[in-house]
Parts: structure tokens; sequence; C-alpha cells
């Protein structure tokens, strides 16, 4: 079930970049945003009643919903939206590719989970890749007046994303699913950066093209229901560090994508990019090795192998 989940959180995700794109032009980006959680969350809602799961959170868990919606799903959003303006996109996947080391690091810092040392091997072999996939669309892009701004929002963004992993951890915890905190938190993101939109006067028009509306239907259904169900449920079973490891493989779909509808050119150098990340997903998702534990009079024998994807 975990590797189905990982593979099935990157090969939608993997493909929603695409989708994005599509959504840029008419609409103004938080609009559209909010249009993909409020339809979302609608679904999820009406998949909580036909199930007949619970549909009211505790209200402890209230305050976590709060964070992770405007965590999650708003400001992570809004700040990738708004970086893509002055970064090159491959550089912006770099950045989003070191959500492994933030889910590690905060991890230990708020919720005292330790390190795991391959973990983030893992992740950096795999930013390492992922940098020489990227490395030719970089180039030339450095000198640029908004690349400062464009990064920071990058990384801000990046951490929004870590921050809503540890608080769905951290709800998963207390016996609630993904199913209905991201049913209530997406609601919650989408009515943020709805109200901001409304405040700043920002109109809230529909693009009458089929392209968008397919995009955004892919972009709220298995995008962001399924997509974000599978990953958070991935969270809770095999830790925020693991699960956040997938998004190193976001940009090789993508990529793959692109070579078939946009005439990616592979190159010796992103071959090589790719394999880096292949190893680093290996290494990232390797069990511990076997610790022997030795007392007199007693026979050597292997201790329980390290939990597995």
């Amino acid at each position: 079930m975990n590797i189905f989940l990982y593979f099935l959180t990157v090969a939608i995700w993997g493909t929603t970049w695409i989708a994005i794109t599509f959504q840029l032009g008419v609409v103004p980006a938080p609009v559209s945003i909010a249009y993909r959680f409020w339809i979302a969350s609608a679904v999820l809602m009406l998949f909580l009643i036909a199930t007949r799961k619970p549909i009211w959170p505790p209200r402890s868990a209230w305050r976590y919903l709060l964070a992770q919606g405007l965590a999650l799903f708003c400001c992570n959003f809004l700040c990738f939206y708004y970086a893509s303006q002055w970064v090159p996109s491959g550089l912006v996947a770099v950045v989003f590719s070191t959500a492994p080391i933030w889910n590690a690091i905060n991890g230990r810092l708020f919720m005292g989970r330790p390190i795991r040392r391959q973990v983030v091997g893992g992740a950096l072999l795999g930013l390492c890749g992922i940098a020489l996939l990227f490395l030719p669309q970089m180039r030339g892009h450095w000198n640029d007046s908004g690349m400062l701004l464009g990064l920071g929002l990058a990384l801000l963004g990046t951490v929004c994303f870590s921050t809503g992993n540890l608080l769905s951890s951290r709800m998963q915890t207390l016996g609630l699913t993904p199913w209905l905190t991201n049913t209530w938190a997406m609601l919650i993101g989408a009515t943020i950066l709805g109200c901001g939109a409304w405040l700043l006067n920002m109109p809230f028009a529909v693009e009458p093209t089929m392209r968008y509306a397919a995009s955004l239907l892919y972009l709220a259904i298995p995008g962001s229901v399924v997509g974000f169900t599978a990953y958070l449920l991935l969270v809770g079973r095999i830790g925020p560090d693991r699960a956040a490891y997938s998004t190193v493989l976001f940009p090789v779909v993508a990529l793959s994508v692109s070579t078939v509808l946009e005439g990616y050119q592979w190159s010796a150098l992103a071959i090589g990019g790719l394999l880096l990340v292949l190893g680093g997903n290996v290494l990232a998702f390797m069990p511990a090795g076997a610790r022997l534990s030795r007392s007199p009079g007693a026979t050597t024998a292997p201790a329980a192998p390290g939990r597995g994807a």
C-alpha cells in the first residue's frame, strides 16, 4: 500500500505542473487556486456523506485545520505561483525538492522525531540530480532583478508545504483521517484566498475555454482530492521525511510529459541527473541495516529489520 500511495502521488503531482500553466492568464492566480480547492473540498464533503464517515472534526482539531489550510492550501500555492514569474520553473523545482530536508528538520524541532541520515542523504543526492536536470534552463537567469525575490518565495512555499505535512501528521496521530482534515483545510485555504482576492478587487472571472475548465477539474479532483489524500496518507504511514522524497521525482515525471507534449530534449547531463534522482530514491527508502545484539551465553541473532517503504 505504501508503494502504491507513493507512486500514485508521484504520477498525479508530476503531471499537475503542466496543468497549472493552463490556469495562468485571464483569471488571477489566487482566484484560480480558490476555485480549485472549493471544488476539491465539495467533492471530499460529498464523499464523506456518501460513505457515512464523520463530517465534523473535534473542537481540538480546528486550530490545526486553520493552520494547515493557511500553510498548505493557501500560502504554499501563492508562493509558487508568484515565484514562477521571476524564477525559471526548473529552479523552482530544485527549491521544492528540498522538502524532505525541511520535513526532517522540522520533525526533529517540533515533534522530536529523529533525523534518519539515509533520508537526508537520499534527498541531497536527489537534489543534485534535479540540479543537473535543470542546469541548462537555469543558465542566464542569475542576474535577473527579481531572482532573489522569486527564490525567497519558492523557499517560503516549500517551508509552508513542510508545515502542512507536519500538521497533517499531528492530526493523524489524533485519529483524524486526511479525508476529513483535507475537506476542511482545503475549504479554509480557499476561503482565505477568496476573501483576499475580493478585498483586492480581483475579478472572479472564469475563462470560457475547454483548456481552462479541463485543467481546473484535473487540478481539483485528481490533483487535489486524490493527490493530497494519497500523499498525506503516506505521511501518516511512513513519516513526513520519507513521504516528502516524492517531491524529488515530480520534476522527472514533468520532464517525461514535456518530452511527449513539448519536445523536451534529453542530454547526457539530464540522463546523469535522472540516475542520481533514482539512486537517491533507493537510498532514502532502503530499510535500516539489521543490528546484531550480543549477550554472554547467547547466540548472535539479527534484530528485526527497519521499516521499509
